[in-house]
């Protein structure tokens, strides 16, 4: 009877979960040469990485820094753990537990099932080797070593229950449009962090900002799951009250992740996707409602600073672009973002403000192919230039846009390097600096916009320029840099002059000079160069239709 009863009774879910996380990474690997050996190599780097990082830990053991770079390690995995599937949700089809929905599974041991074969893989082991080295190197006596194993298990089923309740949570939106638009700037975001990061250990290179990190440590230890890491520290010393309440905090974290896994798993399991059902009519225009709500104040900020007419229309049809196109939003952040990091790295590497002058450049570059992104449907701009006014107004509606963006963050970014450099004195001549550097890029950019045009691959978002167009694409970007550059040598002449000459009082007097100077280039030259935008819009229709 015993032996009948154990051949029916059903598989445990758990079990099945684990043989089908086997099957998928057998069947991947199965399908290429190539994506084995890939997948090889890459598995290869990221444990040789696990062992050094880890190795490197444990050569701290008896340093006076390895409590702070402990805890810093288990908050770097955690956020690592925890932003992973917002980047790589479209590469891991296990992520997504709508696929599950029409089987009979109920979300708790769901959740076991998915928790025990999410620790299988390169994720979970890369996760154990670093966090092994990192406790190690704070673990002293029988205590901590106890203290130590528990720790371990904590942060990798803390990393990984983050890393799936985060998923689960944002599965709707991970599969919808917006998802692929936050898949085109996961890139930009990895190189800015990888940045980030070197810029860090950068920093953390001398005794005396170790000694600055070492200092925040009291507060970064209360942050999962950095938390069971420093018990093991606690452990060590002999406060194994302080390790309790260590140890009692990491599992209160795991068990609210758990829970709001839980819950997020129900609601996907029984609550239809809107995606599926039909809106009704009354819903449909809420939803038109709110939208024209969204973008009124815009409208009412644009109308009261500007006269009505085709311009405010240029930059609202402008805006609007850069709100909805993927492609143009990740050029505007990739410009943003590495401008701002050119001068956090002179923040951090005690280098010059005039670094500054990347973010004018690179925001400045946004004004180059201006008709390449719109594709074919510049047609339905061409259609209404009917005279030179009309062109003119064209090229001032774009680099107003382009303007209203760049000038608030160029001042932003520089008063902020300035102050943190301790230069306060230096803002007045950068600022002036970048302003006539900005306007010089406008200037040649929208001449470069109407004489060079190339097309933009519309089904690739990752390819700047359809193919064969390379070389057109870097000649807009040294040659516009350098007429920029050449363009903008008064101010600097002007900048370079009152140092020499040691008039340094004066030197407030670049910044309204730089604004004035490059306000007036872009200007006339973009009034220059609206004539040729009439000739020659039936040749840049063609050239940016070509996808």
């Amino acid at each position: 009877m015993s032996g009948a009863a154990g051949a029916g009774r059903a598989p445990s879910v758990t079990w099945v979960f684990v043989r089908l996380k086997l099957s998928l990474l057998r069947n991947g690997l199965r399908q290429s040469r190539g994506r084995t050996v890939g997948w090889s190599l890459g598995v290869a780097f990221a444990l040789l990485y696990a062992l050094g990082t880890g190795a490197g830990m444990i050569a701290l053991r008896h340093n006076d820094y390895a409590p702070a770079a402990a805890v810093t390690v288990a908050i770097v995995l955690g956020v690592g753990w925890a932003v992973m599937p917002l980047f790589f949700f479209g590469g891991d089809d296990t992520l997504d537990p709508t696929r599950l929905a029409m089987l009979p599974l109920r979300p708790r041991p769901l959740v076991t099932a998915l928790l025990t074969s999410s620790l299988i893989g390169v994720g979970p082991l890369f996760t154990v080797l670093v966090a092994t080295g990192a406790v190690v190197a704070v673990a002293h006596g029988a205590a901590g070593t106890a203290v130590a194993a528990v720790a371990v298990a904590l942060v990798v089923l803390t990393c990984v229950t983050v890393s799936r309740a985060v998923a689960a949570a944002n599965t709707r939106l991970l599969t919808s449009r917006r998802g692929r638009d936050l898949a085109l700037l996961s890139g930009l975001f990895i190189a800015v962090g990888v940045q980030l990061a070197n810029l860090g250990a950068s920093a953390l290179s001398s005794g005396h900002d170790l000694h600055r990190l070492s200092s925040f440590t009291t507060a970064l230890r209360w942050i999962p799951p950095a938390p069971a890491v420093d018990a093991v520290r606690s452990a060590s010393r002999g406060a194994y009250g302080l390790a309790a309440a260590q140890l009692l905090c990491s599992l209160a974290v795991l068990a609210a992740l758990l829970h709001w896994w839980h819950r997020t798993l129900h609601r996907l399991m029984t609550s239809p996707d809107a995606s599926t059902v039909q809106a009704a009519p009354d819903r449909a225009e809420r939803k038109a409602a709110a939208r024209s709500a969204r973008s009124a104040p815009a409208r009412l900020l644009l109308t009261r600073r500007l006269a009505p007419g085709r311009t405010v229309t240029v930059m609202e049809r402008q805006f609007r672009y850069l709100w909805r196109d993927p492609r143009s939003r990740a050029s505007l952040a990739a410009g943003a973002a590495v401008g701002l990091l050119l001068p956090l790295a002179a923040v951090v590497q005690h280098g010059t403000v005039y670094q500054c002058l990347w973010a004018a450049g690179l925001l400045g570059m946004q004004m180059y192919n201006q008709f390449g992104m719109d594709g074919s449907a510049f047609w339905t701009v061409a259609a209404t230039i009917a005279d030179r006014g009309d062109a003119a107004l064209e090229l001032r509606g774009r680099a107003l846009t382009l303007a209203a963006i760049a000038v608030p963050y160029v001042t932003v970014v520089t008063t902020g390097a300035a102050l943190l450099l301790g230069r306060p004195h230096a803002l007045p001549e950068t600022l002036g600096l970048e302003l006539a550097f900005l306007g010089a890029l406008m200037a040649t950019g929208g001449y470069a916009s109407v004489r060079y045009p190339y097309a933009v691959q519309q089904d690739n978002p990752f390819q700047n320029a359809a193919p064969g167009q390379s070389g057109l694409v870097a000649m807009n970007v040294l040659g516009g840099t350098l007429s920029g550059a050449v363009l903008s040598l008064p101010v600097l002449a002007l900048t370079v002059a009152l140092h020499v000459t040691g008039h340094h009082a004066l030197l407030w007097t670049v910044l309204p000079a730089g604004a004035a100077y490059g306000a007036a280039v872009a200007a006339i030259a973009l009034r220059l160069t609206a004539p040729r935008l009439l000739d020659r819009l039936p040749e840049i229709l063609a050239v940016v239709a070509r996808t």
